[in-house]
């Protein structure tokens, strides 16, 4: 098994006022990678949102409590990005999740829809002790 490339983790208070950073988090990430010849611009823009969104999801499903936390993890190894977010929430079934309508679009449900577009895997698991929301992307 290879060593990763790199590997960042971060764990957070259930708390909106750390979404900046996380976003800048992915941000940095897809400007300095190494051997990337696609439009790092792009990418950068695609991370940040795709981390904004699932860590939003992850505090805003949560039920409230000071000592909760999300983790996030990301890992680069063999031209992979792989996103994983930890929560503490009651879960829900990311199948289930429709799609929006584009025509009439809310001002919620859609970050999903973001992720899953920008993004060429998630899926989503309810575990023992939280829930692991992850999210893969060929580089």
């Amino acid at each position: 098994m290879c060593n990763p490339i790199l590997q960042v983790d971060v764990i957070i208070p259930t708390q909106t006022k750390y979404l900046d950073l996380i976003g800048s988090i992915g941000e940095h990430i897809a400007k300095d990678l190494d051997h990337f010849s696609g439009d790092r611009e792009a990418l950068a823009y695609h991370l940040n949102l795709v981390l904004t969104e699932a860590t939003t999801n992850a505090i805003k499903h949560t039920p409230p409590n000071p000592k909760d936390t999300v983790r996030i993890s990301i890992h680069i190894k063999d031209n992979e990005l792989n996103i994983k977010v930890y929560d503490h929430g009651l879960g829900f079934d990311l199948e289930a999740v429709s799609l929006p309508d584009l025509n009439q679009p809310k001002e919620n449900g859609m970050g999903l829809y973001f992720i899953r577009t920008l993004m060429d895997s998630v899926t989503y698991t309810k575990q023992t002790d939280g829930n692991v929301l992850e999210i893969t992307k060929r580089l």
